[in-house]
């Protein structure tokens, strides 16, 4: 019979390792943050793929990130990983002050913005830009500062959207394949297409949807369907590269045609 593995036996192994292994023994916190943001990436692209197997052993590795930071901590004397354990306790009771305590229901944003500075405070340096949006507007939300429904949101994209066909009048685009010139109304655009994200952003959040989950399934679904562009091309001796828009564009609505009539 398999015995069951518990957090004691995997928190056991990293003190081991640390005692027993070159490598591991060499390890600081610093050392060890490539490694932490690789595995979490690793472990998203398991979920992405919808593959349970891939997720567990993911899972496991990250797992032994947070084990290996807690007994680095314990070695220095910072704290334990039962410390790590009570925190986490704490604060999700915290979260949940309905289910352990007599308060009433709120909103998680809401309750954290009274030990708050200012909206970013605690948000990563290193957060993705469609993330950090994200999780600005939920903060903003958190304390009033919303839209009660995607109405005003979807209304405040056709205006940043307005503004930005306004610059794109004023401007010179560059010409193909060169850099652009950065100058005034290059930054004046950017500024303006920078609303216009921020926007949509905030109509996806409002919407249920969040934008960077949205824009990874856009990217894969570009992908997919350009593969097949460039395999029909192939299989029918046109050069991509030299093509042109309207062939190009031919077998994109080819390829789009044949992946909406497959069987989900």
């Amino acid at each position: 019979m398999t015995k069951t593995r518990s957090l004691d036996d995997t928190l056991a192994l990293m003190r081991d390792l640390r005692k027993r292994c070159e490598w591991d023994a060499a390890q600081t916190h610093e050392s060890l943050r490539p490694y932490l943001i690789e595995e979490a990436h690793e472990l998203d692209d398991a979920i992405r793929l919808e593959n349970d197997k891939l997720l567990r052993e993911e899972l496991g590795d990250l797992l032994l990130q947070v084990l290996f930071h807690s007994v680095l901590a314990e070695e220095r004397g910072a704290f334990a990983f039962a410390d790590v354990a009570e925190g986490l306790i704490t604060k999700m009771k915290g979260r949940h002050p309905h289910l352990y305590g007599d308060a009433a229901k709120e909103p998680w944003e809401r309750m954290k913005s009274r030990h708050r500075e200012s909206i970013a405070d605690g948000l990563p340096a290193a957060l993705p830009a469609l993330h950090r949006a994200h999780r600005l507007q939920d903060r903003a939300a958190g304390v009033g500062f919303d839209w009660p429904d995607v109405a005003g949101p979807a209304e405040k994209v056709e205006e940043e959207l307005k503004e930005v066909r306004q610059e794109l009048r004023q401007s010179s685009p560059p010409k193909a394949g060169a850099p652009p010139v950065l100058d005034a109304r290059h930054y004046a655009l950017e500024a303006e297409l920078g609303d216009l994200l921020f926007a949509v952003v905030n109509l996806c959040r409002k919407a249920g949807v969040h934008a960077s989950i949205a824009l990874d399934k856009a990217n894969a679904k570009f992908e997919r369907r350009f593969k097949e562009v460039e395999r029909l091309a192939k299989e029918r001796g046109i050069d991509v590269a030299h093509a042109g828009l309207e062939k190009l564009d031919a077998l994109w609505d080819e390829a789009k045609r044949a992946e909406l009539s497959e069987p989900p």
